[in-house]
């Protein structure tokens, strides 16, 4: 394909992308957005000019569009949704694309060529099978520079999903600890940046934030193939411009 480049694929009518909250249809005495998200990611305040939503907790069901009396709520055609600071993933506003800036310096040589081990902390295996597509002759993520190795001793970085299961902590801290430092962390999915629907279950961890430090959040269940792409080259390009 010739994205980005070119422009991005069509996406199917169902895609669900950034979550928009149209404060000025809610009259903040409804809570049926909050009472229906399984995850908690919608809150409605005193305080708040209307709802807000977090997108890394928010699992696309699109109840809350469904249920919102006043239609506050839509789901957009942004894909451009990652984020490296898990604040700008909490809003009250439209399908702006969230900006994407570096947290902490990462060497700019990242940029250029950026191997990874994926590891599954507890994923239904959606997460893993989107970002399993970006290696197939259609996307081609080697031609980024980007590659998925076999050993955390061969990589930059490492890619997670699921929400870190009591049983995977070891294995993630394990395979941390073995990439060189310095090193990148990419939690993909509502569950690896919040816990998606485990949120708060004993035996999670609610994202791989809770165990190790995340340098990209991308949002989505599953994220859209398109997504995760836009993210990693996001960072890599927050890299370069850092250098």
């Amino acid at each position: 394909m010739k994205y980005p480049a070119g422009p991005a694929p069509e996406l199917p009518p169902l895609f669900a992308g950034k979550p928009c909250v149209d404060a000025s249809k809610c009259g903040g005495k409804c809570s049926k957005c909050v009472e229906v998200c399984p995850t908690g990611a919608i809150s409605v305040g005193v305080a708040q000019t209307g709802p807000m939503l977090d997108i890394g907790r928010c699992i696309f069901c699109r109840e809350c569009e469904k249920q919102c009396p006043s239609g506050a709520f839509s789901f957009s055609k942004e894909f451009h949704m990652s984020a490296s600071k898990r604040d700008d993933l909490v809003t009250g506003g439209g399908a702006t694309p969230i900006p994407l800036s570096l947290t902490r310096s990462i060497p700019k040589v990242f940029s250029r060529s950026l191997k990874l081990r994926q590891v599954s902390a507890g994923g239904c295996n959606a997460c893993e099978a989107d970002t399993n597509v970006l290696g197939t002759i259609a996307w081609d993520l080697g031609r980024f520079g980007v590659q998925f190795v076999a050993s955390p001793r061969h990589a930059d970085g490492i890619l997670v999903t699921g929400p870190v299961t009591e049983n995977m902590k070891s294995a993630l801290l394990k395979t941390y600890e073995a990439v060189a430092s310095p090193k990148i962390v990419i939690a993909v999915g509502a569950c690896a940046i919040a816990g998606g629907p485990y949120i708060g279950h004993p035996e999670v961890y609610n994202g791989a934030s809770g165990v190790v430090p995340v340098d990209l959040f991308i949002p989505g269940c599953p994220p859209h193939p398109l997504t995760i792409l836009d993210g990693i080259l996001g960072l890599l390009s927050a890299i370069e411009k850092s250098g």
